[in-house]
């Protein structure tokens, strides 16, 4: 794609679910479990630490109980914002967090220019309004800061976005694209297959841009 020329939205119908009812009964419970194996974990991990300044103020978007951060890196704030109460006190890597439903409310509950970098980890596929949420990302971030979206293959199928589901690994990671390129906010965009081992271990793959 042109990175000049915003692409036309979707239809509604692309971010239809099987499960509509309310996310706050979804997630109600915690979920202490990792969604992705250790590879794969670890290759987000890495990620991270290419990308996402040591020092930084950072947003986990869509956290959970482990911001798979690398702990021997000292950010000067990590923010989480997610679902569950409980998972996020959990989240020893967080200095602080939000409960937020983003598909209820796209607007980030944060100043402009907060944060030097974020990080979306296998979560970007339950937006139901990805490029409201992408566009204010970039409101609260500062201008050249990363945005890393990883995702692998694995998702709650009642919950992710129909149009995410009738796509293939490499049409996840155009998606992603495209919903960057529509907010506006997002350049340098990157497209990485970052699978550990492929065929054995969880395919995982990276989208990251930086904020104009």
């Amino acid at each position: 794609m042109n990175i000049n020329t915003r692409p036309p939205p979707l239809p509604p119908e692309a971010f239809r679910r099987y499960d509509e009812a309310p996310d706050e009964v979804f997630y109600q419970h915690p979920r202490f479990v990792t969604h992705i194996d250790p590879p794969a974990i670890e290759t987000v991990t890495q990620l991270y630490r290419e990308y996402l300044p040591a020092n930084g103020i950072i947003l986990d978007v869509m956290s959970s109980w482990i911001s798979h951060l690398p702990v021997e890196n000292e950010y000067t704030r990590v923010v989480g914002l997610g679902m569950n109460k409980e998972e996020l006190e959990r989240n020893t890597q967080l200095d602080d967090y939000v409960i937020q439903d983003l598909n209820g409310n796209p607007v980030l509950p944060f100043e402009d220019n907060t944060f030097s970098g974020a990080a979306i980890c296998v979560s970007i596929d339950y937006l139901t309004r990805p490029v409201d949420v992408l566009q204010d990302l970039g409101r609260v971030m500062t201008s050249g800061a990363p945005l890393v979206i990883t995702f692998s293959n694995r998702c709650f199928p009642t919950k992710a976005i129909a149009v995410w589901q009738r796509l293939d690994d490499r049409g996840h990671v155009d998606l992603v694209e495209r919903f960057l390129l529509e907010a506006g906010h997002w350049t340098e965009i990157q497209k990485l297959d970052r699978s550990p081992v492929p065929g054995v271990s969880d395919p995982l793959y990276a989208v990251v841009s930086r904020c104009i």
